[in-house]
């Protein structure tokens, strides 16, 4: 599966999904400062899901229409030590995620 990591999470954390996931960061992609619709719309020509804490695009975007799986995640902050307790949930939820679907994780 790939999977993008948003820009403001830490990239240390596409080392801790395991063997099955295929992770890349926005910034390592080129993507950096992309804008919420344009960035998405990007990531689902590519990816099969995207991970991110920007609660915006929850609200904001028009998610459901796109080929592309959005994780949110909801931690203390966007520390790595914050978020890394959280990869096996998340690695359970790409398990499952469908397109066109968002699950929340906190």
């Amino acid at each position: 599966m790939r999977v993008l990591l948003d820009e403001h999470l830490d990239r240390r954390l596409r080392n801790d999904f395991g063997v099955e996931f295929d992770v890349i960061t926005v910034e390592y992609r080129g993507w950096k400062g992309a804008q919420n619709g344009t960035l998405l719309r990007l990531a689902a020509l590519e990816f099969d899901a995207f991970v991110t804490m920007d609660r915006g695009i929850e609200h904001e975007q028009a998610w459901q229409t796109l080929d592309l799986a959005i994780v949110l995640v909801s931690a203390k902050t966007n520390r790595y030590a914050d978020l890394k307790p959280l990869i096996p949930i998340i690695q359970r939820v790409l398990g499952n995620i469908a397109p066109g679907q968002l699950v929340l994780i906190s």
